[in-house]
């Protein structure tokens, strides 16, 4: 069985574990650094992307999962998340993983109260669009050559993959539809690796 990890400072985090729960696979909250040993894959939730990033760096877990990513650790960000992945955060040098060659701007969709839902074509996962739900949501200004786009909305991607790093602007765990978690979960499978 496949062990994901889910970085549990804040955010629905609670929800990320439900859902590969459900999936069949072994999910952990990891707070420490020694608890990315052993895991298959790591996810970095929606929330706050400083704070998470800044809690990251306190308890020593920024390092780590940085050197598990670039060892070949499958790696899923959502929101907050994808902002931490990425190389690049437009208007600030805030802590981040960048193990993703992308640049990202945060909040680009409005504050808290311009939070939406939208139907998302994502063609590798079917025919029924996926439900993005887009709270303070980032927005990928430009991603580099060996970054595929799995989908977009208004022309921007939000839905993006470079190797093992999977991430997206939007919130899969809220939504009942498992098939980002599950591709994620494909993604932990065909690696075969632990960090």
């Amino acid at each position: 069985m496949s062990t994901v990890g889910v970085i549990a400072f804040q955010g629905d985090f609670h929800r990320h574990l439900q859902v590969f729960a459900e999936l069949g696979l072994d999910a952990r909250p990891i707070r420490r650094r020694e608890e990315i040993a052993g895991v298959d894959g790591l996810v970095i939730p929606g929330g706050e992307s400083t704070t998470i990033g800044m809690l990251m760096d306190r308890f020593g877990l920024l390092r780590p999962a940085i050197d598990a990513v670039a060892g070949g650790l499958p790696v899923m960000g959502t929101c907050a998340g994808a902002i931490l992945l990425s190389r690049e955060i437009v208007g600030t040098d805030q802590v981040r993983l960048g193990v993703l060659d992308a640049v990202i701007e945060r909040n680009a969709y409005g504050r808290q109260v311009d939070s939406f839902e939208a139907a998302i074509a994502v063609p590798e996962l079917g025919d029924d669009p996926v439900t993005g739900v887009f709270i303070r949501a980032p927005r990928f200004v430009s991603v580099g050559s060996g970054v595929e786009v799995l989908a977009r909305f208004e022309d921007a991607p939000i839905l993006v993959r470079q190797d093992r790093v999977l991430a997206l602007s939007f919130h899969p765990e809220l939504t009942g539809d498992y098939r980002i978690h599950r591709l994620f979960a494909s993604m932990i499978v065909s690696a075969g690796v632990s960090a």
